[in-house]
């Protein structure tokens, strides 16, 4: 218990004074470096924890923790947050928009806005999708640290039966997306025959916790209004992250 127990400390500390090193949390917290080192290790193969800063050896905590808070508030909460302004989206583009939480190397939607048209892209809520395989997953995995989103794209996509963009397809996007400020997908990417625009959200500490996906069928997608739509979705992901942060 009394590992347990250290072990937890370790996080705390570790998220509250971030980055830091072992010496450090050693001097904090009272107790040998030895100790802490083992904290920090079995924090980070459970996911919680990495290393932020190679050449000092400092620590920081993963997304994984930080998903882990926001479902703590309910996604409840957090569908009714986004609720207003992705239905005010749809409303505006009459097509269908959809909300996805990070959760890992993943994203998991939890709110769908549908169009009018008889002819929409539906993806049910609740559904999980690797972030390498949507644009909105690319439009976070743009705005996370360069090094966390080399570690995604290492990692084997499991249990994942549609189409998947090849790394280096997924690397290009990314670069695009994160200077232009969101993802494109157009059509060979997932589901066939859609194009999306995602945006990501992000939280206080400008760190993407989720997104907003724009879906159009490709029959009714003009390129000549990319950047008009997108601004809607990025405003919309702004507008999100604002009121996530005042909550």
């Amino acid at each position: 218990m009394n590992s347990v127990l250290s072990t937890l400390r370790v996080l705390e500390e570790v998220a509250g004074r971030q980055p830091i090193g072992v010496s450090e949390l050693s001097r904090v917290m009272g107790i040998p470096k030895s100790s802490v080192q083992r904290c920090l290790v079995t924090l980070q193969e459970a996911g919680w924890l990495r290393i932020v800063d190679p050449a000092r050896s400092r620590w920081g905590v993963t997304m994984k923790a930080l998903t882990v808070g926001l479902r703590g508030a309910g996604e409840e909460d957090l569908r009714e947050i986004a609720r207003p302004v992705i239905k005010r989206l749809a409303a505006e583009t009459n097509e269908t928009v959809h909300f996805g939480l990070r959760d890992g190397d993943d994203l998991v939607v939890i709110l769908r806005e549908d169009s009018t048209h008889a002819v929409r892209v539906f993806i049910e809520v609740g559904r999980r999708l690797p972030l390498r395989a949507t644009s909105a997953g690319v439009a976070i995995l743009a705005r996370l640290d360069p090094a966390e989103a080399d570690e995604v794209l290492k990692r084997e996509v499991r249990d994942f039966d549609e189409k998947l963009p090849s790394v280096r397809e997924v690397r290009k996007e990314i670069a695009r997306a994160a200077e232009r400020g969101y993802a494109v997908n157009m059509s060979d990417w997932f589901r066939p025959h859609v194009a999306s625009l995602g945006a990501a959200v992000t939280n206080g500490a400008g760190l993407p916790i989720a997104a907003i996906t724009l879906s159009v069928p490709e029959m009714r997608f003009a390129a000549s209004k990319e950047k008009a739509l997108a601004r809607l979705v990025m405003a919309g992901a702004e507008e999100i992250g604002e009121l996530i942060a005042a909550a």
